[in-house]
């Protein structure tokens, strides 16, 4: 499901009328933790939906979903330097290089940044393209600029009739086939805003949500694998996440829908021999466990898997969960449930992946959380069998920003850096900000 910004327009707007002294009081007591270290223009990219990552120089990597060239998205850089930041577009997008960009870039075994556009390509979807698979690597010379534009390469372009979404093709992976359903307007074959991830050979692994239930993919220098379809049914549906290995080679993720009640999953596939089989180990029941696990999964050292849901659960802000394995299956605890109280039913809690730190805390974002229900920067602490819920930052969806609907990052000191899709100082719609990129001193 592609992310759409309309609808929070009147909440931001609204939000901003009602709290305005107390945003600006809140954020006099929190000035010496928080601060805006990038704010979006436009030229630069705008809207920036997905979180940072970040490499051993402290340098943080992000996409911005529009804004750039005629709108099609960009992909930055934002580093330190003296007692501030430079940013710098390293890419932007347009037409068959790809569009809308709302997953993060990650470095490969190789070295270089690979990332997921929604739309564009060579595919055909609503004459927009379907997306594409690309790598950036910076160019062949010394940069003598503030302007040093990276190399962009598609390593593959998503659609409707390429092998991970054709029916008139056999299954490979042997998973189930369903029938095609057709690409949704406006946003392609919906390699989304999950993470990709790589295996030691360096292949790329995936998800897509819009091939009927959604599917699993892998990239080779071959070419795509489909490892497995879902049905949209109990084995799960629109997996808008990505998927992580444990040490044995087996995957998991979560999907947004399907499963018992059709309110979403966490799943492993396993490889087992000809292909790869699917198994359920959670399905949500849209109660106090929570409903639509769009964000994806981390492990612990101990091989625990921890989550969110991005609604629902008691205090309906979404829930933070954990899986425990237990001989051949796996026990769930919601460890946090996040409070909301407005009327959005869906994306008000967190979205992203969860960060652990190396004491065991979890950190995160929640969409319209906070005392101006424009998005928090939250840290469960665990303490005698429970949690303990911090909030770092309210967003007011002003100059701070708001709407921050992807990952935290640390530094090497323990500072927490993040996005938020809109706010900041300039204006790239009425009454929404560009969005901005952020830093927390602990």
């Amino acid at each position: 499901m592609f992310r759409t910004n309309l609808p929070e327009t009147t909440v931001r707007v609204v939000s901003l009328l009602l709290f305005g002294l107390a945003v600006m009081l809140s954020h006099a007591a929190q000035a010496q933790t928080f601060s805006v270290i990038h704010t979006f223009t436009g030229p630069d990219g705008m809207w920036p939906q997905a979180g940072l990552t970040i490499d051993a120089r402290g340098r943080l990597y992000g996409t911005a979903s529009s804004g750039g060239q005629n709108d099609h998205g960009s992909v930055f850089r934002v580093a330190p330097q003296g007692s501030g930041w430079v940013t710098t577009p390293l890419f932007k997008f347009g037409g068959s290089v790809g569009s809308a960009p709302i997953a993060r870039p990650l470095f490969a075994p190789n070295g270089l940044l690979y990332g997921t556009t929604n739309s564009g390509g060579a595919g055909n979807c609503e004459g927009l393209g379907c997306g594409t698979v690309y790598s950036l690597r910076p160019g062949p010379n010394a940069c003598t600029s503030a302007l040093c534009p990276w190399l962009e390469h598609v390593v593959f372009s998503f659609g409707g009739l390429l092998a991970i979404c054709d029916v008139s093709q056999p299954s490979e992976a042997g998973g189930a086939r369903n029938p095609q359903r057709l690409p949704e307007e406006n946003i392609g074959v919906c390699p989304g805003f999950g993470d990709l991830t790589f295996d030691q050979a360096g292949n790329v692994y995936g998800a897509i949500t819009c091939c009927d239930g959604g599917a699993v993919y892998q990239l080779t220098a071959r070419g795509a694998n489909a490892l497995y379809y879902f049905s949209g049914g109990a084995d799960g549906g629109d997996p808008e996440s990505g998927v992580i290995f444990d040490s044995a080679g087996n995957l998991y993720g979560t999907t947004a829908g399907g499963g018992s009640v059709n309110c979403g999953t966490v799943y492993e596939l396993s490889p087992n021999g000809s292909g790869w089989t699917e198994k359920v180990l959670y399905s949500f029941q849209c109660g106090a466990d929570g409903e639509s696990p769009v964000g994806g999964l981390i492990f612990d050292a101990s091989g625990n898997l921890y989550g969110t849901t991005s609604f629902g659960g008691a205090g309906k802000g979404g829930t933070v969960f954990e899986l425990t394995p237990s001989g051949s299956n796996w026990t769930f605890q919601v460890l946090y449930s996040l409070n909301y109280s407005g009327t959005q039913d869906y994306l008000t809690g967190p979205s992203g992946i969860l960060a652990m730190d190396a004491a065991g805390n979890l950190y995160g974002t929640a969409v319209l959380a906070g005392a101006f229900s424009a998005g928090s920067v939250f840290k469960l602490t665990p303490s005698n069998g429970s949690w303990i819920y911090t909030s770092l930052y309210d967003f007011s969806g002003g100059t701070d920003g708001g709407d921050p609907y992807g990952n935290v990052v640390f530094d090497g000191t323990g500072n927490i850096y993040g996005t938020a899709e809109v706010g900041g100082l300039n204006s790239c719609f009425p009454g929404l900000g560009c969005g901005t990129v952020w830093g927390i001193t602990p």
